[in-house]
């Protein structure tokens, strides 16, 4: 289905802020996650949070799916939705470890350079191809990823560079998402990701149980710690169902600087929860990305803006 069902057809550009907005809204829940994720790191390790929250995200998914099994539309186990499901459990895993021993918003600052990797993935994969200036944003803004890495690579080691692998892996993950959705709906897509996820973190949880790892007692932890694996489970669902769904409908170099909400509210979260408060040198790093995925956002509309004129003017 390539248009919602509510959208007339001659309303122009209604899906590309429907697209938008849904990504806003993902920004927005992603942090609560993450918060919920590092509070359940006090009582399993990271990778048990992983493979509680990802199951539990499968779990939810599946009466939306068949509440909205109209709108599945496409293959839903297919190779793409594998692939994506890897590579959400990399991101997942990476920033839950990360989590447990740093500030959320200093590991969502680092994690900001995916909007900056987006761009140069789009060129290659998807055909958007940025120009030299922003090649030269993105330069500018992973000096500021090096500005917030370097002190905190100090103090917390080498698990800073967990937030750049799982940049690297959600970015890519978003040029699967743009590509797999030409051909299914978003729905679909992301209802196959989460079941094959599950399905690949219940093997390692497996594969880790033989190996003989020390597992957390389920029957010891207080009750609440299994609401917050559900509530997690349900925000994680919510927000990359918003994420799929916008980039179905929007182009990934647009949507790439709304992302940026995100460290909005990590910040918040980290505060309010947390007590947590960037020091000196992240907030000079996290400004340096912030302004560079800006520019970036500035370009790619400026060179929309041209191509219409130009159109216009052959017309």
């Amino acid at each position: 289905m390539s248009r919602l069902d509510f959208i007339p057809a001659d309303f122009p550009g209604f899906e590309k802020r429907a697209g938008i907005a849904a990504m806003c809204i993902a920004m927005v829940l992603l942090p609560l996650g993450d918060a919920i994720s590092k509070t359940l790191t006090a009582f399993a390790t990271p990778f048990e949070v992983t493979v509680w929250r990802t199951l539990a995200q499968a779990v939810f998914f599946v009466p939306v799916a068949i509440l909205l099994r109209h709108r599945l539309s496409g293959s839903v186990l297919s190779g793409a939705s594998l692939l994506s499901a890897l590579l959400i459990v990399t991101v997942t895993l990476s920033l839950i470890t990360a989590f447990a021993s740093m500030p959320i918003a200093t590991a969502i600052a680092i994690f900001f350079v995916e909007p900056l990797l987006l761009t140069l993935l789009a060129g290659p994969f998807l055909g958007e191809v940025p120009g030299p200036r922003r090649y030269a944003a993105v330069g500018v803004g992973l000096i500021g990823a090096l500005i917030v890495i370097r002190p905190n690579f100090v103090e917390f080691g080498p698990v800073v560079l967990l937030p750049v692998l799982a940049a690297t892996a959600f970015a890519f993950n978003m040029i699967v998402m743009r590509k797999a959705t030409r051909r299914r709906s978003a729905l679909a897509f992301q209802f196959g990701a989460s079941l094959w996820a599950a399905a690949f973190v219940l093997v390692m949880h497996l594969v880790v149980s033989t190996l003989g790892f020390e597992r957390t007692a389920m029957a010891g932890l207080p009750v609440w710690v299994f609401w917050m694996v559900l509530a997690a489970g349900v925000l994680a669902m919510a927000a990359f169902l918003a994420i799929t769904f916008a980039f179905s409908k929007v182009e990934a170099s647009l949507l790439a600087p709304f992302q940026y909400l995100e460290i909005v509210g990590a910040t918040l979260v980290g505060f309010l929860v947390f007590g947590e408060i960037f020091d000196a040198m992240t907030l000079l790093g996290t400004a340096v990305i912030l302004s560079s995925g800006l520019y970036v956002f500035y370009r790619e509309r400026q060179r929309e803006v041209e191509t219409a004129a130009s159109q216009h003017a052959e017309s």
